[in-house]
């Protein structure tokens, strides 16, 4: 009779222990069996015989009598039966009669190990791990070498990883390596067994060695497309996705399963080339329609890449084939949202709502709406209550909850700085730098932008300057002080500390786009483009070239090359149709002209329904009803961005234009004014001389028209 197996280890982390290793069926009486239930067929075969312990193994005393094998053999039948009740009756009294009868068979034969390995199972599968554990270990006492033992050990600690505290869960996690390791010496030729230590390695960061565990799974059989993903997964984990989708592409695409194919879309997805990825798990889903989390891929990376219609109707198919996933109607609420349907974005989001109450990701996207909604005071008051619920009184927070209250608080003071609470802005941003890490570098970021939106540049350089000095390793705040000292006017200083970032490495991207934006600001335009060229070229997926193309297509505009501007605008729609950054530039463009008006309607209103509280974007619209001649809908729009960009010098001058042409001097001279004191109050870049002295000559008409009027 042999011992039950290990269970599939695929399975291993993801079933609870009473799930492993069930016993076989058994014909089950209609009432309540007698302890003289026959033997089932299945356990008819006698046990082995008790083996001789191994030299130098720890001995037991000698029984006072020989072992009765017949009669441990009698009280282990029974022991089973009742286990057999126990599983199909669950009642715990099956359980203490069959526990009675394994310990009755081993007084009959005490050195059995066959019988103390059947009762340390049963007290595992019965949730009695303390003694599956105390009867386990006391078999390899005995017996150093016993795969089943460890195998179980290794089982328990395995499970009770997920349930122990954080102090606890790496002792179990030192426990399972420790029998993991031995029970690969026991059995080297079992894939499975290197797969399970590969995953616990894993866990333990211990990367190398897991590695080495899934590369010796690989060795034992080629073709194991679990060691393959899992090998993939790992070096994911490391961040090197190159040598992820390398070790995935070296199978034929001809032998690539439906698994290998959802490990090349995730790759892909790591990579942010999400073309790749959607046609990788396009193949997968063709291998199995029913895979409802490759489906999940494939919809969510439909959705990255920017095709939010295909995106939709594979959501919505999710949605179908599994009503109870609150998840996948949060990604149909949020392309709703970000589409422009903000009604159908809430409703779909109460759905998920129903299923899952208090979900901090459906109550995060409802303020996402109220707040694309301009609906203050709800978004407010939905991401105040996210930061209450998860507060914590002594401060200590894992990095997931540290990740959610950083997102919470940075949307909270965009809400504030949006609505020129410049002071709530800083005193919620400045929540973020008590969480440390990544999310005080974010909360440093955020402040010395509100301080800048507010005009205050004095304090924005100060605070750069801080941040920078406090974090010195961090590459995003030693950019945004050069770019503020370029900006306060020690342009040298700022670059040069900016060029110190460059590595000559791909990492150099991010270096070479912000001396870009330096460059365009300073009006330095070849060494902008310069700079431009040299980021493209370090691009790698079509997100990063779009955004190079965009600083391309705004460089060109600012220097009055219009073609070369839209060419590069619509090579970006090309790939990303509903890009409402690209789409306002290109629709501003043309209506500023006065060229293609319909055209450039299109693209602002397309603009506008993904973002209707933009005021860059309401302007534009506002700008292009003017050119069009529909001043009631000019003003409209024009006066909804001002009240959103009241600083705004542009927007200033657009509402001056429009009063001065419907017969309002006397505001239209306000206005102008207005703008050239926000030029004024702007950093030396932000004014066009050109532009600055258009201004001025109309105000200079109007006030002499005004003096007209009062004299006449």
């Amino acid at each position: 009779m042999k011992l039950r197996r290990l269970p599939t280890l695929a399975l291993l982390l993801a079933l609870p222990l009473a799930a492993q290793d069930k016993p076989e069926a058994v014909a089950v009486p209609q009432t309540a069996p007698s302890t003289q239930a026959p033997t089932p067929a299945s356990k008819q075969a006698a046990p082995p015989p008790t083996p001789s312990p191994a030299p130098g193994a720890a001995q037991t005393a000698a029984p006072a009598k020989a072992p009765d094998r017949a009669k441990a053999y009698y009280h282990y039948t029974l022991a089973h039966i009742y286990e057999e009740l126990a599983t199909v009756y669950g009642r715990p009294e099956y359980v203490g009669k069959a526990v009675e009868q394994y310990k009755l068979a081993l007084q009959n034969d005490p050195a059995s190990e066959f019988l103390n390995s059947e009762l340390a199972e049963f007290y595992a599968k019965t949730g009695r791990i303390r003694d599956a554990v105390l009867e386990a270990q006391e078999i390899l006492k005995r017996d150093p070498n016993n795969l089943e033992a460890r195998k179980l050990l290794g089982r328990i600690y395995v499970r009770s990883l997920g349930d122990s505290q954080s102090g606890s869960s790496q002792e179990m996690l030192k426990r399972a390596l420790e029998q993991i390791r031995e029970v690969v010496r026991l059995e080297p030729k079992n894939t499975d067994n290197y797969l399970l230590l590969g995953r616990l390695y894993i866990l333990a960061k211990e990367l190398d060695q897991a590695e080495a565990a899934f590369k010796a799974a690989l060795q034992n059989d080629p073709g194991s497309e679990e060691a393959l993903t899992n090998l993939a997964y790992l070096y994911t984990e490391q961040g090197n996705y190159a040598r992820a989708v390398q070790t995935l592409e070296a199978v034929p695409e001809a032998e690539r399963t439906g698994k290998i194919f959802a490990a090349l879309g995730f790759s892909y997805e790591q990579q942010k080339d999400y073309a790749k990825a959607v046609a990788a798990y396009r193949k997968a889903v063709e291998q199995d329609s029913d895979n409802l989390d490759w489906q999940r891929g494939l919809a969510q990376n439909l959705f990255n890449d920017g095709q939010l219609k295909e995106a939709l109707e594979q959501y919505k198919a999710l949605a179908e084939a599994d009503p109870q996933d609150a998840t996948t109607l949060v990604r149909i609420a949020e392309i709703q949202r970000r589409d422009g349907q903000f009604d159908e974005a809430l409703d779909s989001l109460k759905k998920a709502d129903a299923l899952v109450a208090n979900s901090l990701e459906v109550h995060y996207n409802m303020a996402l709406v109220y707040q694309a909604q301009g609906k203050f005071d709800e978004a407010v008051r939905v991401y105040t209550q996210l930061l209450d619920r998860t507060a914590r009184e002594d401060g200590n927070y894992s990095e997931g909850e540290r990740s959610n209250r950083a997102v919470f608080l940075e949307r909270l003071g965009d809400l504030y700085r949006d609505a020129h609470q410049t002071e709530k802005a800083i005193e919620t941003f400045t929540q973020m730098l008590a969480l440390g890490g990544e999310q005080a570098s974010r909360g440093y970021q955020q402040i010395v932008e509100t301080r800048r939106a507010a005009r205050q540049w004095a304090e924005a350089l100060r605070m750069a300057e801080q941040a920078a000095a406090k974090f010195p390793q961090d590459r995003d705040l030693q950019i945004q002080f050069g770019a503020q000292l370029a900006d306060s006017g020690k342009p040298d200083e700022g670059i040069a500390r900016v060029r110190a970032l460059l590595k000559g490495t791909s990492e150099d991207r991010d270096v070479h786009l912000a001396l870009a934006q330096i460059y365009s600001r300073l009006r330095r335009w070849k060494e902008a483009e310069d700079a431009i060229a040299q980021a493209d070229k370090l691009s790698t997926t079509p997100r990063e070239k779009y955004y190079a193309w965009f600083l391309y297509g705004s460089v060109y505009e600012r220097q009055k090359k219009f073609e070369q501007a839209e060419e590069m605008f619509k090579k970006i729609l090309a790939f990303d149709p509903h890009n409402a950054m690209v789409l306002n530039y290109l629709g501003y463009m043309l209506a500023d002209r006065g060229v293609r008006l319909e055209e450039a309607l299109g693209y602002i209103k397309q603009a506008v329904q993904r973002d209707p509280q933009s005021g860059a974007y309401l302007d534009s619209l506002g700008w292009v009803y003017f050119k069009m001649g529909q001043d009631v809908l000019a003003e409209e729009y024009l006066q909804k961005a001002i009240a959103r960009l009241p600083n705004d010098s542009t927007i200033h001058d657009h509402l001056a234009d429009l009063y001065l042409k419907t017969g309002r001097l006397k505001e239209a001279a306000a206005h102008w004014e207005r703008a050239l004191e926000e030029w004024t109050r702007g950093l030396p870049s932000d004014a066009d001389p050109a532009e600055v002295a258009r201004v001025q000559k109309k105000l200079e008409q109007a006030r002499v028209r005004l003096a007209k009027q009062v004299r006449e």
